[in-house]
């Protein structure tokens, strides 16, 4: 058993396949010869025991009848017919039949019964085995028996011919099938053979590019589409890392040009170096360098989705109340401009807290940098959602509560909404190096969002108290899918 387990593996696909389907082939064909001998030589040997069985109904009506003739008339030389009385003495045979010793010995013959005997063929004076069957005939007064022999030379004749018919065709139809599969194979496998090689070529060239798809549509174009949309993910992953990676190098070598070049100046200058105004400017280039790392570190753990081994999310996930989270967020800058408006009653969702935290300070500190006059917070809701198309079970939908964040700034055109989003990317107003961000803070926000199975969108603010003359001003609406209280029973 351990054999084919060592060397089978070490074959090729092509050759494992050939070898597994001309094993079964051959096992399937013995099987088919064996069931083919069995039906032919019970079929064989039906016909002679039915030929016997005539002949013998026949001699055994002339005997019911007393007119037994001697010889006996028998069609064909390979039958042998004898009829025997109740002492073993023969009364009458065929022409060829002996007249002196019956065919069965007294200790085989059971008078009164119908019997199918196989003897020696020696003993009735023909070659090979020979079938003897008997049928009482007579009366009751003076029993008689019909033994009747056939000689079974024709079906031993007939079953070698198909025996070595078999033994010789069948080797030749195995190894015509398997020059057949091979060959049927092997086309069957071209097309992988194309796959590995555009793939050989793809890794060779270290670039972008495509795996040759298959016309047929079966299991291997399907397999060609499926790498190919792969293919096309990894690139696409593949840009963005360069771009991010590119991106990141910029903005983390800008406040190291400056820590360095504050450095130089105050070397070359020696006693003359203003060091609280050096270390005030390396304290902020320092500190922004931090939050860029922060930043940094944070996308790349959203960017990982770690979970735990039962699937769930490696992270801290529980009730959240919104308005204690806004009054948290608004108490850490000054009021004003900060503004936050009184939320109607607790309005729960779930979430991880320090990641929506970190959604609100994001929103807070972006809108502080653009703001003219004022930054409003108000959370608001529950409201309806709509059912999803496609999803079963929704009912009317899941309620949600919306958390705005509204400046007075000069807000965000339509066009570059969603660009905004996207990492590292500032508009011209927001790429002053002390005022301008890394272009990270609206990308994080979304990504938060996303994890907490909400939505963030855009759009211009209308705000209730404060009339807005140089800009349309902007509202960030964050959707946050609603909680009940879980402070009610």
């Amino acid at each position: 058993m351990t054999g084919p387990r060592r060397w089978l593996p070490s074959l090729g696909l092509r050759a494992r396949l050939l070898v597994i389907g001309v094993a079964g082939l051959s096992v399937g064909l013995a099987l088919g010869g064996v069931l083919l001998l069995g039906a032919l030589g019970w079929t064989l040997q039906r016909t002679v025991d039915a030929e016997a069985f005539r002949t013998a109904d026949a001699v055994a009506l002339l005997g019911a009848s007393d007119a037994l003739p001697d010889p006996l008339p028998v069609a064909g030389g390979q039958l042998r017919v004898q009829v025997v009385d109740g002492q073993g003495r023969i009364r009458a045979a065929s022409i060829d039949a002996d007249r002196l010793v019956p065919m069965l010995r007294p200790d085989q013959l059971r008078a009164g019964q119908r019997q199918r005997l196989v003897v020696d063929g020696r003993r009735v004076g023909l070659t090979g085995p020979v079938r003897v069957v008997t049928v009482p005939a007579g009366t009751p007064a003076e029993p008689l028996t019909v033994l009747v022999a056939k000689s079974m030379s024709d079906v031993r004749h007939s079953l070698h011919m198909v025996r070595t018919l078999l033994l010789v065709g069948f080797p030749l139809l195995v190894a015509g099938l398997a020059v057949v599969a091979w060959r049927v194979i092997g086309a069957t496998l071209r097309p992988v053979e194309s796959l590995r090689r555009g793939a050989a070529e793809i890794t060779g060239r270290a670039g972008p590019g495509r795996l040759p798809v298959p016309a047929a549509a079966d299991e291997i174009q399907r397999l060609a589409i499926t790498l190919n949309d792969m293919l096309d993910r990894l690139e696409a992953a593949r840009a963005r890392q360069r771009a991010f990676v590119a991106d990141a190098a910029h903005e983390l070598r800008s406040p190291l040009t400056n820590m360095r070049t504050e450095l130089e100046v105050a070397r070359r200058l020696g006693d003359g170096t203003d060091w609280p105004a050096v270390t005030e400017n390396l304290l902020a280039d320092t500190d922004r360098l931090s939050r860029l790392v922060d930043d940094l570190l944070l996308l790349a753990r959203v960017d990982e989705q770690a979970t735990r081994p039962d699937g769930s999310p490696a992270r801290i996930v529980g009730p959240v109340e919104l308005g204690e989270l806004l009054r948290t967020v608004a108490d850490r800058y000054p009021s004003p401009p900060v503004c936050l408006a009184p939320a109607s009653g607790p309005l729960w969702t779930e979430g991880d807290p320090a990641e929506l935290r970190r959604v609100l300070a994001n929103l807070v500190d972006n809108a502080l940098r653009h703001a003219r006059g004022e930054v409003r917070l108000e959370v608001t809701g529950p409201y309806p959602d709509p059912p999803v198309p496609g999803q079963r079970g929704v009912g009317p939908g899941r309620a949600y509560h919306l958390v705005t964040v509204t400046d007075d700034g000069p807000g965000i055109p339509v066009a570059d909404r969603e660009r905004v989003f996207a990492r590292f990317t500032r508009l011209d107003d927001a790429r002053a190096r002390d005022a301008g961000g890394a272009g990270l803070g609206l990308a994080i926000v979304r990504e938060l969002v996303r994890r907490a199975g909400g939505g963030v969108d855009l759009a211009d603010a209308v705000p209730a108290d404060s009339a807005i003359e140089s800009g349309p001003g902007l509202r960030v609406t964050v959707r946050l899918p609603a909680l009940v209280d879980p402070e009610v029973d």
